[in-house]
């Protein structure tokens, strides 16, 4: 009999100790402080701080050199005569993410700061993968880049660096440049005209260059960005070189400027296209506002 009251003493108090352990880590879920996203505050505030705000508009002056269906970008969307940005903020909340072909759909926020003066770009995923909360930090500044994933906010899942990832963050700060425009007129991102509806642009910075070529339609939209040169990286470090695009629809004016409303990003894989990241609801701000 003391033999049975003395297991069951021990039964229940492992049992107690789980519980314990179970509810620290439900709390520890819970608590609003991440390293993760406090490095990423931390490294944007102390790029905002340093950024000069640019006393300047969008003339036709300006844009007299660009392309014919960039120089319809600035005018249909409204920018010439408004005042340019150093920096923009740009907010996708509840984005449909699939991290893999084989994984299925998540639901994430993503948060993102491009800057114009050097391309500078960071960005910061909100998620969690069955209730465990995911992090991820993607990061290129000096002309390295960076793609972190966090686990339960103190797990690196993999932290993907080297030249490759160098390239993939130009040609995404690339194809992201019209909607921050001040970015299109600096020395780093040159023109060629191919028609009315399409112009190439390659971005060239710390001995590294990419190229994509815009799409727009006869009225000025932006339509497209495709590019050769991004690869898919794993998070095992695997290397897949796959045609990439990204896609703007569903134009909305904002205060005095037509943005787009509905972004994806696409990899044109032979076999089909894999929408990989889908948002209908997102938001741009710029230090000018």
């Amino acid at each position: 009999m003391m033999k049975r009251k003395g297991a069951k003493k021990i039964m229940w108090m492992i049992v107690a100790i789980i519980a314990v352990i179970v509810v620290g880590i439900i709390v520890f879920f819970n608590v609003p402080y991440s390293k993760t996203k406090t490095a990423f505050n931390q490294v944007v505030t102390e790029h905002i701080n340093n950024s000069k705000a640019v006393n300047d508009v969008f003339t036709l002056d300006d844009v007299k050199e660009l392309p014919h269906p960039v120089r319809k970008y600035f005018e249909y969307s409204g920018y010439i005569g408004t005042p340019k940005m150093s920096y923009m903020k740009a907010a996708f909340k509840n984005v449909d993410f699939i991290m893999s072909p084989e994984k299925p759909a998540l639901k994430i926020d993503y948060t993102q700061y491009n800057f114009v003066h050097e391309p500078i770009r960071f960005a910061y995923i909100d998620t969690a993968m069955y209730g465990i909360p995911f992090e991820g930090f993607d990061k290129y500044t000096d002309g390295d880049g960076s793609m972190k994933g966090v686990l339960a906010k103190v797990v690196t899942l993999f932290n993907q660096k080297g030249e490759e990832m160098n390239k993939a963050c130009l040609v995404t700060f690339l194809s992201e440049s019209l909607i921050m425009p001040n970015a299109v007129l600096q020395p780093y991102i040159t023109w060629e005209a191919v028609d009315d509806t399409h112009a190439k642009a390659t971005i060239s910075y710390n001995d590294l260059s990419a190229s994509g070529i815009f799409t727009f339609n006869e009225n000025g939209e932006l339509l497209s960005f495709t590019t050769e040169d991004r690869s898919i990286i794993s998070a095992d470090g695997a290397i897949q070189q796959v045609r990439w695009s990204v896609k703007f629809k569903d134009y909305k004016s904002i205060g005095e400027i037509k943005q787009p409303t509905h972004l994806q990003a696409v990899w044109n894989y032979d076999h089909g296209d894999l929408i990989y990241f889908d948002s209908n609801c997102f938001t741009v701000e710029y230090d000018t506002n």
